[in-house]
């Protein structure tokens, strides 16, 4: 069973509160580059059925090398929290370490369906994460959110940095040719240089988002219409 660091509450906070837990744990965040390529690497996904405000968390667990799944965990839950746009982690978190607890295999890095740096306090869901499980963590998100930047090109593997005035932040992916980008920023102990190669290892052109994420959401769909 996987362990996880008890950083701080995840339930019953005010935003108050939670937004100074995102002040206080920015001034943490660290910009480490990998010592070495990973061996193992998870995507992560989390879903909800709103009608019945349910939630299901999955991690789906690669081969670094030949990107064949090697380990997959879930775990299903009430959505205790609503969405709040800032606040992603406090909604997720609790569903994710739940199924983090089930995962057998000893993961190096974790892909989030969310953002990491691209956030007005820097603390994503991908960087909140990171600081639980104590790996390096990637978010994948979909939109944009947070930052300034300009379209990359056409071309499969593209990018362009997102910034917060001077600040690089993340950056704009053209994952697919002719389909929208997605935004990859560093969550925690990674630079956003090593997020990106990490990335486009798992980036194909035949699908927008890179596979951890990908399959991470389509088994979080399938699980939704069953429980």
């Amino acid at each position: 069973m996987m362990t996880y660091r008890k950083i701080h509450p995840l339930e019953g906070l005010s935003f108050q509160e939670m937004t100074g837990i995102q002040k206080s744990l920015r001034t943490r965040i660290c910009d480490t580059p990998l010592a070495k390529e990973p061996r193992f690497v998870s995507g992560v996904d989390v879903g909800y059925d709103t009608s019945r405000k349910r939630g299901v968390a999955v991690i789906i667990t690669f081969d670094f090398k030949s990107r064949e799944v090697v380990d997959t965990a879930y775990a299903v839950g009430d959505a205790t929290l609503p969405y709040h746009p800032g606040f992603l982690a406090f909604r997720e978190l609790p569903l994710f370490l739940k199924a983090w607890e089930k995962l057998e295999t000893e993961t190096d890095l974790l892909f989030f369906d969310g953002q990491g740096r691209i956030h007005p306090r820097r603390m994503g869901l991908a960087t909140h994460a990171g600081f639980f499980v104590d790996r390096p963590t990637i978010g994948i998100a979909k939109n944009p959110f947070f930052g300034t930047y300009e379209e990359p090109e056409n071309t499969l593997g593209s990018y362009r940095y997102v910034y917060d005035n001077e600040e690089k932040i993340g950056a704009v992916l053209r994952s697919k040719i002719g389909t929208k980008p997605v935004f990859v920023s560093a969550g925690n102990l990674i630079t956003l240089e090593d997020a990106l190669r990490i990335t486009l290892h798992f980036v194909d052109g035949k699908y927008r988002l890179p596979m951890p994420t990908r399959l991470a959401d389509s088994y979080t769909k399938q699980l939704r219409g069953e429980y």
